[in-house]
Parts: C-alpha cells; structure tokens; sequence
C-alpha cells in the first residue's frame, strides 16, 4: 500500500461519521414540488365546495378589476408584452387549479369555542376534504392547522388533531398530499412531542408508520433564538425526525411579539427579513421548504382600494421570490390573481436568459456567463418551477434550453422519489 493509500484510508476512516451526519442532516431536495402560497380557510367555512367558490371569485375579481391584458399591465405596471404572455395562463390556472395547497384553520382562523363546537366542525371539514380527495377536486396539497402545543391550547390541537385523523382515514380522504400545520412553536421540546403524538396516531389510526408530516409555523422569537443563544429552528428540524417538511413564517404574530406596531407589521419589515434569513439558513440542504406569510391588506371595496391592493401584495410576492422565498399565504380570493400575476410574471422575465444559460452548459455554444454545476442547479431549480406552477410550458423549455423535463429535474438536483 502506497503512502497516499494508507493516507486516504486513515482520513476516510476519521471523517466516516461526519459524512453519515452531513448525509442523514442535508438530504437535499425532497423530489417534490413546493406551492407557490398556502391558503387559510377557517374550519367551519371550509366545505367541498370551497375551491371551486375560491375559482369563480378570484375568476370574477379578476375580470372585473383587471378584465384584459391591457388592464393587467396597467393595474400592476408591467410591460404590455409581459401581460400578454401571462395574462391567459393566470386565467387558466384559477379556472384549474386556484389553489395549489389549503390549510383547513382549526387555530387563529377559527378560535376558542365550546369543544362541542368545535369536534363537529373538525368532523365535518376532514368528510368534506376525503369528499374532494376521492373525486379530484381537493387542492393538489392540503391539510388542517391545530391549536398550538402550548400548555392552554395542546389538549384542544390533539382533540382536533386525532377527530380529524380518524374521520379522514374513515373515509378514505388520507393521501400523499396531507400535512399538518403545528403554529406558534416555542421549543425543541415541541416538535419532539408532536413526533410522539404523530408515532401514536398512526398506530391508532391504521396510517402507514412514519408518513404522516408537519410544518412548523415561526411566530415567537423563541423559534428564531432560544434562551442559550442558538438557533432554535435548526434544532426544531432535526428534532422533527424526518417529518417536518416545512418553515412557514407567521408575519403578524411574530411582528408582534417583538413588539413592532400595529401599522408597521408587514413581509417585508426588518424584523421579518432577520427572521426569514435565519429560516432559509437553517432549512438549507435539508428538504424543508420555506414560505413567507401574509399581508392583511385585502384587494376588496372600490376599484382604486382592490388595485392598490394588488400592488402591494404583487409587490410583496417578487420581493419573497428575488430573496429565494417561493411560497407563502393567501388569505382570501380576491388575492389569487395578484399571487399568480407576480409570480408568472417572475417566472416568464427570467425565462430566456435562464434557458439561454442552461443550453449553453448542457450543449455548448457562445454564451456570456461561466456557469458552475451549482448554478447551473438553481437556473434548472428556476424553471422547473416556473413550469410546475403553470407560469411556463414544458415545451418552451425544450425549445428554448433544448432539455426535457426530466433532464431539468436531474440538473436543478430533484432527488428521485419512487
């Protein structure tokens, strides 16, 4: 054995447990498709009904406060051609899919009631949501948000948690699309225990061990920083074992809790930039996606107050997708068409330089960057979504960057799922 040889083995040997933790901590992307925003309906409003009334009145909004291309340029301030581009695609995708993933609301959006109340509300929302499973109108991604595991709150999120459990595998409504929304966490301790509730719902409930999944919804301080002075969301993913598949942060709670005004709680507050930076480090590598949150400020009333409504929220929506922020929430119908706006109109301005770019380091040829394989990963990432959102047409990609999709997904590193 050569000096070099026996070097190399003594060095693999020593960093062995490093790479099996850098390995079982840093996974990489999970191989599934991230929503563009999440949309929250309180429990008792939510019916089989609900995203097909969420189409036709985003649909109507739509039409009446922006009813053309032209209008739509107008309104948002983008460039006649980049109205024209996406203007039919925004119409299409309320009419198919208005929502890409919904959070049935048994939290803030539907409060403390009588526990009565509240176990009929929870059984009628999962037979209504297996409802919409069954015959393919459920959002693609869905799920409930329960009460916190706060002392005051944990009894009443388990109650509604193991009712709905039940009554959806009752019915046949559980499915690959499902996840949980675990809000205003404020320790390691409670992602551990919702591991624990989630190990024993499963077993009572007949669901496949291990495949039930949450997000953890930022809202305290407590989450960002922790008392010792670390970076309590990093513990709280690896805490998660497996499980959580999302960050999702809560503008107003959290704007609040540190003490920020009323009329200054917004996305883009440094307080929520400092906490958002931190999520996206903590996140990075591991799977999990990160959403931003909400703005309250919704496009109803005159024409002036919806468009400068929709401004803001557009605004607000390339402001999280330039940061590298890709979802976050809607709150009510008539901001559907200003998220999807903003967010084609990102996809499809980005759309011939990114593909430009890719085709010259899968095929070769004159092109004025020097792109690295990790670059070359966050063009294909940058597409890809764009595609899967509907904001860009496999084929244009293929025309354009002369790669399939499938080759998109190899380059932006989509792990394989079976």
């Amino acid at each position: 054995m050569s000096h070099l040889e026996d070097l190399i083995g003594r060095l693999d040997r020593a960093l062995a447990g490093a790479d099996a933790a850098l390995a079982a901590s840093y996974p990489g992307d999970r191989g599934v498709r991230q929503p563009v925003h999440t949309v929250y309906v309180p429990g008792d409003r939510y019916d089989e009904k609900t995203v097909a009334q969420w189409s036709a009145e985003s649909g109507r909004v739509l039409a009446e406060h922006g009813g053309s291309a032209a209008e739509v340029a107008e309104a948002f301030g983008l460039t006649p051609g980049l109205a024209d581009e996406i203007y039919d695609r925004v119409t299409a995708k309320l009419a198919a899919e208005p929502i890409e993933d919904l959070r049935i609301d048994f939290e803030d959006g539907y409060g403390a009631r009588p526990d009565e109340d509240e176990d009929g509300a929870v059984v009628a929302a999962a037979r209504a949501l297996a409802a919409t499973v069954r015959d393919g109108s459920a959002a693609p991604f869905h799920g409930i948000r329960i009460k916190s595991f706060e002392a005051l709150t944990r009894h009443r999120g388990l109650r509604t948690l193991d009712l709905f459990l039940g009554e959806l595998v009752r019915e046949g409504g559980l499915g690959d699309g499902f996840v949980i929304t675990l809000p205003k966490v404020t320790s390691v301790e409670q992602i551990t225990a919702m591991v624990t509730a989630l190990d024993a719902l499963e077993a009572v409930h007949g669901i496949a061990a291990e495949s039930l999944r949450f997000e953890i919804q930022v809202e305290t301080p407590q989450a960002i920083l922790g008392s010792d002075g670390t970076a309590l969301i990093a513990r709280m993913i690896a805490a998660g074992a497996g499980r959580v598949t999302g960050l999702h942060y809560g503008t107003y709670d959290y704007s609040a809790s540190l003490g920020v005004a009323a009329a200054f709680q917004s996305m883009e507050h440094p307080v929520a930039d400092h906490a958002k930076d931190v999520m996206q480090v903590a996140a990075a590598g591991t799977g999990v996606f990160v959403s931003d949150g909400s703005t309250n400020v919704l496009p109803v009333g005159d024409p002036d107050a919806v468009r400068a409504a929709w401004r803001l929220h557009s605004r607000l929506v390339s402001r999280s997708l330039a940061r590298g922020i890709y979802q976050g929430w809607d709150l009510h119908p008539a901001q559907l068409p200003s998220r999807y706006i903003a967010t084609y109109a990102f996809f499809r301005e980005g759309l011939e330089v990114a593909s430009a770019r890719l085709r010259a380091y899968v095929h070769g040829g004159d092109s004025s960057y020097l792109d690295e394989p990790a670059t070359a990963a966050a063009l294909a990432a940058f597409v890809l979504r764009g595609v899967e959102c509907g904001a860009v047409a496999a084929d244009e990609v293929e025309t354009l960057a002369g790669i399939d999709q499938a080759k998109l997904a190899e380059l932006a590193r989509r792990r394989i799922t079976a």
